[in-house]
């Protein structure tokens, strides 16, 4: 079979099959009586094995290796070739991002995307630093890559940063479609920093948000949630906050939410009835107990006027002054 039958059949040029003869890749079997190389059978079944290895993403130094070295594992080739093909991907993958960024920014002119390249950049540097540097600058950018502040936020774990990209965000606006989808995240932890961000930006949709992370199974996650809704006059919030306050979890954050949702006469008296009920069941601990006598203090109405007065005869003694000492205060202001 001559080279241009063999080209056609195999679907390799007669230029290429010459480049794997000089290699020595494959040699045709002989020629014919004017010159011409002759390629068997075996040497067009070699050919296609040569693709078959080409196509895994062997070079032609292991692809030769791979067909007359008697002793040539493959394992170990495999495994290296699958290493460097994740490697590629995620390489691939990484540029497709930055390139979707880049895109919803929607740079006016080249000096637009430069800058954009710049910030992303920095939102990806091993320096918190510079992290936080780009989350504060970002606001002045025209067209902010909104997609790569959500991203930095939901794996942000400096807690300084962190606030800095949770503001940077709140600043820019359009990140709440990007945060529910971080609300949804299998992992409890990237939903909480979703969480901190969403409670950052006013409104309804806001709002909407933070409801459905009230109901999360993980247990941080709606404690995140729930001083952010009181603070929103959502007394959904209340059980949550009341068990923040009795375990001591950002305690003085829930007692000021309380606070702010007793602002209503009827709220105040359910707070009230709440935390009584708390006070007596389980029998919570002096430090339990002095933390929510202190959440009573901010709660209006005769329930919790009540509470304090019995509260302020508590056998611990720490409660029992700190009841007093409310009660004081209170009587100062109705004088």
């Amino acid at each position: 079979m001559l080279i241009g039958e063999v080209a056609r059949r195999s679907g390799v040029s007669a230029r290429m099959l010459r480049h794997y003869e000089s290699l020595g890749l494959v040699r045709p079997t002989g020629r014919n009586d004017v010159g011409y190389r002759e390629y068997s059978g075996a040497d067009v079944r070699r050919i296609f094995h040569i693709e078959s290895l080409r196509s895994l993403g062997l070079t032609l130094r292991e692809v030769g290796r791979a067909l007359d070295d008697p002793g040539f594992s493959p394992s170990g080739l495999v495994d290296d070739l699958a290493r460097r093909t994740r490697e590629r991907i995620a390489s691939e993958t990484e540029l497709l991002t930055r390139l979707s960024r880049i895109g919803a920014a929607e740079p006016e002119d080249w000096e637009g995307v430069l800058r954009t390249v710049a910030l992303l950049q920095a939102l990806g540097s091993s320096s918190p630093g510079t992290r936080q540097r780009a989350a504060l600058s970002s606001v002045d950018e025209p067209s902010v890559p909104v997609q790569a502040l959500v991203d930095a936020a939901l794996s942000e774990r400096d807690p300084i940063v962190a606030g800095a990209l949770r503001w940077a965000l709140a600043q820019a606006g359009g990140g709440l479609p990007l945060l529910a989808d971080g609300l949804a995240a299998p992992v409890a932890e990237v939903r909480a920093r979703a969480v901190l961000a969403v409670a950052e930006i006013p409104g309804d949709a806001a709002t909407a948000l933070l409801r459905e992370a009230l109901a999360d199974p993980d247990l941080a996650v709606r404690r995140h949630a729930a001083p952010a809704l009181g603070a929103r006059g959502v007394a959904d919030a209340v059980p949550t906050l009341i068990d923040m306050v009795a375990e001591e979890v950002r305690d003085v954050d829930a007692a000021d939410a309380l606070g702010a949702l007793a602002a209503d006469p009827e709220a105040a008296e359910r707070i009230a009835t709440r935390l009584v009920a708390r006070l007596a069941h389980g029998a919570p601990g002096p430090s339990a107990r002095r933390r929510l006598t202190q959440a009573l203090a901010d709660i209006p109405g005769a329930t919790a006027e009540r509470a304090l007065a019995e509260l302020a005869r508590d056998e611990d003694r720490g409660v029992a002054l700190t009841a007093g000492y409310v009660l004081g205060l209170r009587g100062g202001e109705d004088g």
